[in-house]
């Protein structure tokens, strides 16, 4: 099952990152986002609410019974090993954290989930892969730039490389060309003001041109995300 997560991310190129979305909205979100085309979703824990954390394993189990493998659901903002623990008892599929945390990454990989930290320099992109991770999350990719992965990857290509942070539909072209493997859009695609307004045919459409810019780096056209 890892493996086929991990070739599905190179395949697809492409998770929503669902972030700060009311636990009995993920359902019908993850269901507007597969009719658009995206086949991986990322539901975020809440630092700041320890509280939240039950609920934010609860809609991974959720998706995971009601879709079964339609959809490859993980969580994301992943700090500790007993969040990695929630995720996997929920039948997540990948756990991607903002920060290298060794700990979390070998016990994401000793559960059989698919490695995902965040990084931003060499050293830390090498450390995240040495520690076993499958992809490393480059973040924030769009402060960063396109030319920034280009010399990263230089010296560095054997990693693979997923562009997060300020991602489009009018960028991932470069960044497809830089040379990432994929990429994870949360507010310019799972947009919370559209979700809290029930317009999750907007969320749909919007899903559709994010998925053919992140396979083709072709853009399309444009919804608004304001």
């Amino acid at each position: 099952m890892r493996e086929e997560v991990i070739a599905r991310i190179g395949q697809e190129k492409l998770i929503a990152i669902v972030r700060g979305v009311s636990p009995s909205q993920y359902l019908k979100v993850a269901e507007a986002l597969y009719a658009g085309g995206v086949r991986l979703m990322e539901i975020t824990f809440d630092q700041r609410a320890p509280e939240s954390f039950r609920s934010t394993a609860d809609g991974i189990a959720l998706i995971r019974e009601k879709m079964g493998e339609r959809m490859s659901v993980g969580a994301g903002t992943v700090l500790t090993e007993e969040q990695v623990e929630l995720t996997a008892a929920a039948g997540g599929d990948f756990v991607i954290s903002p920060d290298v945390d060794i700990s979390v990454i070998r016990r994401t990989v000793s559960l059989g989930l698919v490695s995902i930290p965040g990084a931003m320099t060499p050293t830390e992109i090498v450390t995240a892969h040495r520690a076993g991770a499958d992809f490393v999350k480059l973040f924030p990719a769009a402060r960063l730039g396109a030319d920034y992965v280009k010399a990263v990857r230089g010296p560095l290509g054997h990693i693979r490389l997923l562009a997060v942070g300020g991602v489009n539909e009018n960028n991932m072209g470069e960044f497809l060309r830089a040379g990432v493997s994929g990429f994870g859009v949360g507010g310019n695609l799972a947009n919370r003001q559209w979700i809290e307004a029930g317009d999750l045919d907007r969320l749909t459409r919007c899903a559709k041109l994010m998925c053919r810019a992140a396979k083709t780096g072709a853009a399309g056209g444009k919804e608004e995300t304001t």
